[in-house]
């Protein structure tokens, strides 16, 4: 370092043209997906102001990302995955373009509406795999982790900027004007995708020419105590007390429906998981892994049972913002606990078991949330969830010894594989 702090490394951006392009790309479709997943949580509010109407957003989100999102996998590893990545990001450009008319024509329909949803959610999964392994093929070895922390740090920046925004716009120009964004968000990343190289897959079959098995990672996992445990620790948390569809019935009953409140609940989300990203080195640096994500989880459900109790604007934003450094912290830890602990054979296939459980976990917890919240009230739904998934994580640590005393390997035991840690980060940023 020669005495100087670099905060971050912007070799990537200077050096390669291709991952340039790649990463503004990237960047601006991020931002525009999260103003159209505002835009699409006001609007099913809007036309079913009911509870089960925004958690069936859920559904629509997390079935195609579970199913396309496993077969973009075996996608990725069989024909070139700049095709791959053209293809479903033309899909994208599509279903963003529906999203736009159907606004402007006043669409009342919102299974026509979910329906555009599902399409581009699909696209999008079928062609995440390929899309991910872009950075090992377009930058120098020792640029790669460098290459990831700058799509992490656009992601996050989209978290925190593109719900606000997004509330700004619906409030002035209506739910079309957010969807034409994302679209033409979409067109920009697709223009930036054609002027990358040609990326046939690497290494598609193992040694002797016999593909690895697609099955054994649901088996590995449940043989291992410490990976059953991160894992159920974390769809304790996301299954049971996920608060996104509830936010448009808080923001009616309590703040009266004002689509910049709206805007501030996912902004304060984002808020907390940039500051704990920021300090993450003193959760990094802590060997416990496994007890750190049990009371990151922990403090998961209590911020949200909080969020549920409060009345007022503030006091409201700052348990989001509690709930999101937690959720950053469970991630972080979850993603090293899981790389370390699997043995190198298997990291692939446990890796598509954790994205399933991190992808499907959230999105049925939303689902759950809103059922219940139509049949109780929304603040009910938010403490009880809460509780149950402080009183679920509780019992995973009762239960689990292994996990609670797991410590990370020191700096004497032998490194990872190379890739484990990009590998890692991905997984983190994914969920």
């Amino acid at each position: 370092m020669r005495g100087r702090i670099r905060f971050l490394d912007t070799r990537p951006l200077r050096g390669s043209r291709a991952f340039r392009d790649l990463w503004i790309g990237t960047s601006v479709s991020q931002l525009g997906g999260q103003m159209a997943n505002v835009a699409v949580l006001a609007q099913v509010w809007d036309l079913t102001g009911s509870p089960v109407g925004t958690g069936a957003i859920g559904l629509a989100t997390g079935l195609p990302m579970v199913l396309f999102g496993l077969l973009g996998g075996t996608l990725a590893d069989t024909v070139d995955r700049r095709a791959v990545v053209r293809a479903t990001t033309a899909g994208q450009v599509l279903a963003a373009a529906g999203l736009c008319a159907q606004a402007l024509a006043d669409n009342r329909s919102v299974l026509l509406l979910l329906a555009l949803v599902a399409a581009g959610t699909s696209c999008a999964a079928l062609g995440a795999p390929a899309r991910r392994t872009f950075p090992v093929r377009l930058l120098p070895g020792d640029q790669v982790a460098a290459g990831l922390a700058l799509t992490n740090l656009s992601f996050q920046t989209a978290m925190l900027a593109g719900p606000a925004t997004a509330g700004l716009i619906i409030a002035r120009w209506d739910f079309p004007a957010a969807y034409a964004i994302q679209a033409m968000a979409m067109a920009v990343s697709m223009l930036t995708v054609i002027r990358l190289p040609a990326m046939q897959p690497e290494g598609a079959k193992a040694a002797g020419g016999r593909r690895r098995p697609e099955r054994g990672g649901w088996r590995i996992v449940l043989r291992r105590p410490r990976l059953w445990g991160s894992m159920a620790t974390d769809l304790s948390a996301t299954l049971l007390a996920m608060p996104i569809a509830l936010f448009p019935l808080v923001d009616e009953t309590r703040f009266g429906g004002n689509p910049r409140t709206l805007g501030l609940f996912l902004s304060a989300v984002a808020v907390g998981g940039i500051t704990a990203g920021l300090l993450s080195g003193t959760v990094t640096r802590r060997r416990r892994a496994g007890l750190v994500q049990l009371c990151a989880a922990g403090v998961w459900g209590l911020a949200l049972a909080g969020f549920g109790l409060v009345e007022s604007l503030w006091p409201a934003l700052g348990c989001l913002a509690v709930a999101g450094a937690a959720d950053t912290v469970s991630v972080v830890t979850r993603s090293a606990l899981v790389q370390c602990e699997t043995p190198d054979a298997y990291r692939g296939r446990v890796s598509s078991v954790e994205h399933v459980i991190g992808v499907a976990g959230p999105e049925l917890g939303n689902f759950r949330g809103g059922l219940l919240a139509s049949a109780t009230s929304a603040p009910f739904s938010l403490v009880f969830g809460g509780l149950s998934a402080v009183l679920a994580v509780a019992a995973v640590a009762a239960t689990n010894a292994p996990l609670r005393a797991y410590r990370t390997p020191s700096a004497a035991a032998k490194p990872a594989a190379p890739g484990a840690a990009a590998a890692a980060a991905t997984a983190g940023q994914a969920s």
